[in-house]
C-alpha cells in the first residue's frame, strides 16, 4: 500500500514539476504573432494549392502580413479575396484578373504519330526522361495526366483523344499543371483574353518532318503574320505570338492559317 501511495505521489509530483517547466518554456520562447496574420488566413480560400508560390495558405498569410507577397498572390481566392486582404493590411486594393490554363497542344491521337509502345512508368515525367515523350513531336503533350494528378480543384481531365481538357468552370489558374508538365505545353493566361492563341508548342525549324510528326503542328510560313491587319502577330521565336493590346479577334490570321493552328481564346473559354 505505501509502496503505490509513493509512486502515485511520485507521479504527481514529476508531472506538476514538468508543467511549471512547460509555462515557462512557453513564456521565454513565446513569439508574438501579428493578429493580421489569421484575419488574412481566414479570408484565404483555404485551398493550400501553391499557387501563391508559396507552401500552402499559412505561409501566404504570414508572408503578405511582412509585405513580402502581394495582396493578389492568392489566385485561388480571386478579386474578393485580394480585396478583403488589402482591407485587413489597410492598403489600397489592386485589380485581379481571374488567370486560367490553357493547353497550347492539338497532338491528338489521331493529329500526332506516336513512338510507339512505352512499357515505362506510366507518369510524364518518366516517359520524358527515359524516350523525350511519347509522340515524334519532341514538343508535343506526352498523355499520361501528371497535370491531371497536381491539380487540386478537379479542372483538368485527360479526354479521349489523348490531350488534357480543362474545365474553365472550375480552374482557377493556380498553375499546379503548368509547373508539372515536362513539355512546358500548359501556360497560364488572363481568362478575359481575347484574340487569336496558337495549339501548337512545336519550336522546330525543321519542316517536313514537322508535318509527318503532327499534321496539326505549326509549318512556320509566317501566313498568319502576313495577313493580319492589325501587325500584332510576332513569329521570330517560331510559333504566332499575339499582341493582346492590338488584336480585335477579326479572323484573319485562322483563315490564312493552313493548319489550323490559330484558334480564338474565346471560343476556347467559353
Amino acid at each position: 500500500m505505501n509502496l503505490i501511495l509513493y509512486t502515485v505521489i511520485c507521479a504527481v509530483s514529476i508531472a506538476f514539476v514538468l508543467g511549471i517547466l512547460l509555462g515557462l518554456f512557453k513564456k521565454i520562447f513565446h513569439v508574438d504573432t501579428d493578429p493580421k496574420v489569421q484575419k488574412v488566413r481566414e479570408a484565404l480560400s483555404g485551398a493550400n494549392c501553391g499557387g501563391c508560390g508559396l507552401a500552402g495558405c499559412d505561409s501566404f498569410a504570414g508572408a503578405v502580413v511582412k509585405g513580402e507577397a502581394p495582396t493578389d498572390g492568392c489566385v485561388a481566392g480571386g478579386a474578393s479575396c485580394a480585396s478583403k486582404i488589402a482591407e485587413i493590411l489597410g492598403v489600397n486594393g489592386v485589380e485581379v484578373k481571374p488567370k486560367v490554363a490553357f493547353v497550347a497542344c492539338n497532338g491528338t491521337f489521331e493529329n500526332a504519330l506516336s513512338k510507339g509502345i512505352y512499357n515505362g512508368v506510366k507518369s510524364c515525367k518518366a516517359a520524358n526522361l527515359s524516350i523525350n515523350g511519347t509522340k515524334k513531336c519532341s514538343f508535343g503533350c506526352v498523355g499520361y495526366g501528371d497535370c491531371v494528378n497536381a491539380c487540386p480543384f478537379d479542372a483538368i481531365s485527360m479526354n479521349e483523344n489523348g490531350l488534357p481538357k480543362v474545365d474553365y468552370s472550375k480552374c482557377v489558374g493556380c498553375g499546379k499543371c503548368a509547373s508539372v508538365c515536362p513539355k512546358k505545353i500548359i501556360k497560364i493566361i488572363d481568362k478575359d483574353t481575347k484574340g487569336s492563341i496558337a495549339l501548337c508548342s512545336c519550336l522546330s525549324d525543321n519542316k517536313p518532318q514537322i508535318k509527318k510528326d503532327c499534321v496539326t503542328g505549326c509549318f512556320k510560313c509566317g501566313l498568319c503574320a502576313k495577313k493580319c491587319p492589325q501587325e500584332c502577330i510576332d513569329m521570330t521565336l517560331g510559333l504566332p505570338r499575339i499582341d493582346y493590346s492590338k488584336c480585335n479577334s477579326c479572323g484573319e490570321c485562322i483563315n490564312a492559317c493552313p493548319d489550323k493552328v490559330l484558334h480564338l481564346f474565346q471560343d476556347i473559354v467559353k
